[in-house]
């Protein structure tokens, strides 16, 4: 599902004009981002929960010219699936 199968499915669904949907869809994936950029965890109950993880440097190589390098150390988003979610996905 993308974001505009998101936002017409909401208007849809809930009988809204698309552009307040598009605004609604907007407007929960900048606060979702805003909360990740500041390092805190979102937890969406019977969904999941994102977390930034952190990764620290290591001593890598370059597989085009085979050079020694260093790796930087690295915060990545990760999405952990909630028990509720997991267990719809066995059902199926």
């Amino acid at each position: 599902m993308t974001r505009s199968d998101l936002t017409d499915k909401l208007a849809v669904e809930k009988g809204l004009k698309q552009h307040i949907a598009e605004q609604i869809v907007h407007e929960i994936f900048s606060y979702m981002s805003e909360t990740l950029i500041a390092d805190d965890r979102i937890e969406i109950r019977g969904f999941g929960s994102f977390v930034n993880r952190e990764y620290e440097g290591r001593p890598g190589r370059n597989p085009k010219t085979g050079e020694i390098i260093t790796v930087k150390s690295k915060k990545v988003p990760f999405f952990k699936t909630g028990k509720e979610l997991r267990q719809r996905i066995m059902e199926v």
